[in-house]
C-alpha cells in the first residue's frame, strides 16, 4: 500500500486538505494518508522542514511526502526571462533515503538537506498543456506526480534532472569557548520549547562540566532529564527529545489555564537559549 504523507500551510478550517486527499483518492483508492501537520506558518519552509526532518525517518522507503508551504510556483514569463527581478521557482521531486519528496523549490529543499546531498533532483516539466496545475499545485500538479511515481513512471519522462536547489535555513546554534548560543525554533501543542541546540553540540564539552541553560531573561535549568516526570509536577524540565534537540518544558504544565513552557516562562519561537559550561580548571569555576 502507498503511504502518501501531507504537510501544508492551509490549516483545517478550509476545504483544501479534504479536496487534495479527494483527488488522491480518485487517483487511487488504495492509497494509505497521513497528516504530518497543516498548521505550518504561512510560506514558513523552514518550519515545514524542521517538521519533515523530525517525522520522515518514521516511515518506510518508497513513501512520498507532498510539501505544501509556500507552494505555488513562480514561473518567468518569457517577455521578462532576462530581468532578475523574477526569481523562479519550480515544482520539483528531490529522492532522499530512498523517499520522495514534492514540493515548489522555494526553500524547503535547502533547509530539509542542510549539508547532505539528495539520491535525485528533479525539476517538473511545465509548458502550455498543463499551465492550469499550477492553480493549487498541492492538489493539481504534486497528487499527479505522486500516482506518477506510485505506477512507476520514469521520472525523465515528466521531469528534467537538476541539481541545484533554493536554500532556505533552519538556523544552527553558535558554538563557543564555554557557552552555546541557541534559540527556540518551534514550540508545540503541549507549549513545549524545541531549540536549535543538539546533544551533539552537548558533547562537544566535557560530560563532567557543569553547566547552566538560561532563557527569557532569569529562567535557568543546571540539568538534562532523561524525560518529563523526572521532575515534580510543574517543575521546568530540559530533556533531548527523540531527534536529539534540546527541549524546555515544564512537566504537566499544559493545562487550559495555565498553557505550556512558553505562556508560563513568556517564550516565542527564535527567543535566545543560552547554554553557559564552566569546564573544570577554567576561570569560570573560580567564580
Amino acid at each position: 500500500m502507498q503511504i502518501i504523507t501531507l504537510i501544508s500551510d492551509t490549516g483545517v478550517q478550509d476545504y483544501y486538505i479534504a479536496s487534495i486527499k479527494g483527488a488522491l483518492l480518485k487517483a487511487n483508492p488504495s492509497f494509505n494518508i497521513i497528516d504530518i501537520s497543516h498548521s505550518i506558518g504561512a510560506f514558513d519552509v523552514a518550519n515545514a522542514a524542521f517538521q519533515m526532518r523530525c517525522s520522515y525517518k518514521s516511515f518506510p522507503a518508497g513513501t512520498i511526502h507532498l510539501v505544501g508551504v509556500d507552494s505555488e510556483p513562480m514561473i518567468v514569463p518569457p517577455a521578462y526571462s532576462n530581468e532578475s527581478k523574477f526569481v523562479p521557482s519550480y515544482p520539483t521531486i528531490m529522492k532522499f533515503d530512498d523517499q520522495y519528496f514534492i514540493s515548489n523549490d522555494s526553500g524547503f529543499f535547502g533547509a530539509f538537506l542542510d549539508e547532505r546531498e539528495p539520491q535525485e533532483l528533479w525539476r517538473y516539466k511545465i509548458d502550455e498543456k498543463n499551465l492550469d496545475e499550477l492553480k493549487f499545485p498541492m492538489k493539481n500538479c504534486f497528487v499527479k506526480i505522486a500516482d506518477k511515481i506510485h505506477q512507476g513512471q520514469k521520472l525523465k519522462n515528466f521531469a528534467n534532472p537538476i541539481n541545484t536547489y533554493k536554500k532556505a535555513l533552519i538556523p544552527k546554534a553558535l558554538i563557543e569557548e564555554f557557552t552555546i548560543r541557541g534559540m527556540v525554533i518551534h514550540i508545540d501543542a503541549f507549549g513545549n520549547l524545541i531549540t536549535n541546540i543538539t546533544r551533539q553540540d552537548f558533547e562537544r564539552y566535557p560530560s563532567d562540566a557543569p553547566f547552566t541553560i538560561r532563557f527569557h531573561h532569569d529562567y535557568f535549568i543546571d540539568a538534562i532529564s532523561n524525560s518529563y516526570n523526572q521532575v515534580q509536577n510543574g517543575e521546568r524540565v530540559a530533556v533531548f527529545n527523540e531527534n536529539d534537540y534540546l527541549e524546555i518544558a515544564v512537566n504537566r504544565g499544559a493545562t487550559t489555564t495555565t498553557g505550556g513552557a512558553n505562556k508560563l516562562f513568556g517564550v516565542k519561537t527564535r527567543d535566545l537559549v543560552k547554554v553557559d559550561f564552566s569546564p573544570k580548571g577554567s576561570l569560570k569555576t573560580l567564580f
